[in-house]
């Protein structure tokens, strides 16, 4: 069998880290070629010498004659904003895994596509922004795009089970997060810690605060709907505080099939590398009998308003995807440096979107312009606030405009 060479782009994140895992328990099956990461030089330097890539990139150009002296022999870097896009193109890979949150990626996931890499994608941003580009360029070069966000890997796994006009709907599961149970005026004023703390699941902070808001579950219906060409009123969202059951397909006839497994980020990445095989990995294992009961609920939408801009930006597609992502990364970091209360992270998003005129998202400057803009808007919105030049929002929710 061939040994299969792989490219990760984010590989110090909590999914590099869990691929290299899954990597390092197949050590007959794959082979590390490339890794790239942001700025943490020393996970990268150890990952570099534990599994001897051709090359590493990093977003410090400065770092360059450090990471030389420290990187094994023959380990070329690239450094620069441009580094992960030349990583792609210049080292000979058969599978590019995309760990990188936020957009900085995408331009380095169209290059795999064009290339006809298989695409394993672990964060949700390249289908939310740029989900008709980056599906059309696949169809047109033939290449395979597979999940490894666990809602949609379990879809995808569950799928296989009939054909795409047997489908009824499909439901995304979510854990909840950690408010589940608080109330709006409980969650309004949620400290970083508390919002940090996810009940079962380990990932980065940005994700997390995805959970706790649901903004998660948002980006989740976005992405559903453009890789499983489903219609809006197919997907729903079910809370599932075990995190047991990922998600849900209902066929026409009745039946329904769900995907379980431990809230072990190594199972969706293993089948996302290895399939259509099924083989034997790092992951824990789901133990059956200390299952006890599986709980559901349909969530809160006043309680968890974020969940319907995703159905919004379905409706709408152009350019609102990539302004909803650019709001909201933008509100989740001013949240996680202190300087805005919980409960306006999903307001300002909002009011963003409010401000934006969609326009056709055909290509990637169109794309970067409104992320640009969806940046600064809420920038703005954000400083106007700290200001006090004018109100932003009641202190339970309610968008108060100008």
């Amino acid at each position: 069998m061939k040994v299969q060479r792989v490219v990760i782009l984010g590989s110090t994140g909590s999914i590099g880290r869990s691929t290299l895992d899954v990597i390092a328990a197949m050590p007959e099956r794959f082979r590390v070629v490339g890794l790239a990461a942001g700025r943490n030089h020393q996970m990268l330097v150890k990952q570099a010498q534990q599994f001897r890539p051709e090359a590493v990139s990093t977003l410090e150009a400065d770092a360059m004659d450090r990471l030389r002296r420290e990187l094994p022999a023959g380990c070329r870097v690239i450094a620069g904003p441009t580094g992960t896009d030349e990583l792609v193109e210049s080292v000979e890979a058969d599978i590019v895994v995309n760990a990188i949150v936020g957009v900085a990626g995408l331009s380095a996931t169209l290059i795999a596509v064009r290339k006809t890499r298989r695409v394993a994608i672990a964060n949700k941003e390249p289908l939310v922004v740029a989900g008709p580009l980056i599906l059309a360029e696949a169809e047109k070069h033939g290449t395979e795009l597979t999940p490894i966000d666990s809602e949609h890997s379990a879809l995808w796994q569950a799928m296989l089970a009939g054909r795409k006009d047997e489908i009824a709907r499909v439901y995304l599961t979510a854990s909840g997060g950690p408010f589940r149970q608080w109330s709006r005026e409980q969650m309004e004023y949620a400290t970083v810690q508390q919002a940090l703390a996810h009940p079962t699941w380990q990932m980065g902070s940005k994700i997390t605060i995805d959970s706790a808001t649901m903004m998660n579950k948002a980006l989740e219906i976005v992405e559903a709907c453009r890789l499983f060409h489903l219609a809006p009123d197919q997907v729903q969202v079910l809370i599932h505080p075990e995190s047991i059951i990922h998600s849900i397909v209902q066929f026409r006839d009745g039946s329904f099939l769900a995907q379980m497994s431990s809230p072990d980020m190594r199972v969706p990445i293993s089948y996302a590398l290895t399939c259509p095989d099924r083989l034997e990995g790092p992951a824990t294992v789901l133990d059956v009998y200390a299952l006890r009961q599986l709980n559901f609920e349909p969530p809160d939408w006043q309680r968890f308003p974020a969940i319907d801009l995703g159905y919004e930006v379905v409706r709408t597609g152009g350019t609102s995807g990539a302004v909803l992502n650019g709001a909201n990364e933008v509100a989740v970091e001013a949240f996680l440096a202190g300087r805005i209360p919980f409960g306006k992270i999903v307001r300002t998003v909002r009011q963003t979107m409010s401000r934006h005129k969609i326009g056709c998202a055909d290509n990637l400057k169109v794309l970067y312009e409104a992320d640009r803009w969806a940046r600064s808007e809420a920038s703005r919105l954000l400083e106007l606030d700290a200001d006090g030049s004018r109100p932003n929002a009641c202190p339970l929710g309610g968008i108060v405009l100008p």
